[in-house]
């Protein structure tokens, strides 16, 4: 089998091309700059625009993993370019190539597409992939984390300063990226029960984590017992505004980040969940965060 995926230079797409090379999965990856260490990878230069590399990327290909996409933009019309229009390239590349499979990793952003302009963009991104006419199967992961990670990293640099700000009480599934990894391997072989399905996969923590409860194993993981504060819309907004001031382009929290940030409820639903004999989570939320947190020290993140 083939797997051709895009993303492959982002941390969920890295943390796959780890798994795949221990399975001794061949696979090619878009970039838009070839990393010279990974050897084993048949990397094709391009990038989600551009529609002669995506159909060098999944001709011959057994399957597609489409990983890729922008999780947050200085202007919100930069989610449709990429992830709606650059879903609809990989869609339009993988059936003039006969792909007999597609694996689309979204996001559970997606359940409520009024609240942010990235998870409406991932919503029309599903909907582009369910009117395909391929064998899909569609991924609504939770907040992921795990080496790599530079979306989460803010929240352990501020545990060793002993004070973690949270959004406004709620409830949020995690998981560890190698558990979704595992998934999307088991995702790759058509299965009548996986064809046309919409997933959204957790820890297995049934009814999420609350946002204290996040707060203190990230804190207990790098020593500290933090402080929590709960921080409300108004202020996350004005928030917002500072970061993108002082950060610009590379800014974290977004203001559209702010509208799905304090929304209650983003536990993964039971009813979409992956059905045991297909795939079952390994990885807890405390012995992930301290993982996490051994491997940012590592590297020198933290």
């Amino acid at each position: 089998m083939t797997i051709a995926i895009t993303g492959g230079t982002g941390f969920v797409g890295q943390a796959f091309l780890d798994l795949a090379a221990k399975r001794d999965l061949p696979v090619r990856s878009l970039a838009r700059t070839v990393p010279g260490d990974r050897k084993a990878v048949g990397w094709i230069s391009g990038d989600l625009t551009d529609k002669a590399s995506l159909q060098r990327l999944v001709d011959g290909a057994e399957a597609v993993l489409h990983i890729a996409g922008q999780v947050r933009a200085a202007d919100p019309a930069e989610f449709n370019t990429s992830n709606v229009q650059g879903t609809l390239n990989v869609i339009e590349a993988a059936k003039a190539a006969g792909v007999p499979r597609f694996i689309f990793v979204s996001s559970l952003s997606a359940r409520e597409p009024q609240l942010s302009a990235y998870g409406a963009s991932k919503l029309r991104a599903e909907k582009l992939v369910a009117a395909s006419g391929l064998d899909y199967s569609i991924i609504r992961p939770p907040a992921i984390y795990g080496p790599r990670d530079g979306e989460n990293l803010d929240l352990f640099k501020a545990a060793k300063l002993g004070v973690i700000p949270m959004p406004p009480e709620g409830r949020a599934s995690w998981m560890h990226v190698s558990d979704l990894t595992e998934l999307l391997v088991k995702m790759l072989e058509p299965n009548e029960c996986l064809t046309g399905g919409l997933f959204e996969p957790d820890d297995g923590n049934e009814g999420g984590w609350t946002h204290r409860q996040i707060a203190m194993a990230i804190g207990q993981a790098v020593g500290r017992k933090p402080w929590v504060p709960h921080l409300s819309k108004p202020v996350l907004e004005v928030a917002a505004k500072l970061d993108g001031w002082l950060r610009r382009g590379d800014a974290k929290l977004t203001p559209d980040r702010v509208g799905y940030m304090t929304h209650p409820d983003w536990v993964a639903s039971s009813r979409h969940a992956v059905p045991d004999h297909i795939w079952r989570p390994t990885v807890s939320l405390e012995a992930g965060v301290k993982s996490t947190a051994d491997w940012y020290r590592k590297a020198g993140w933290l």
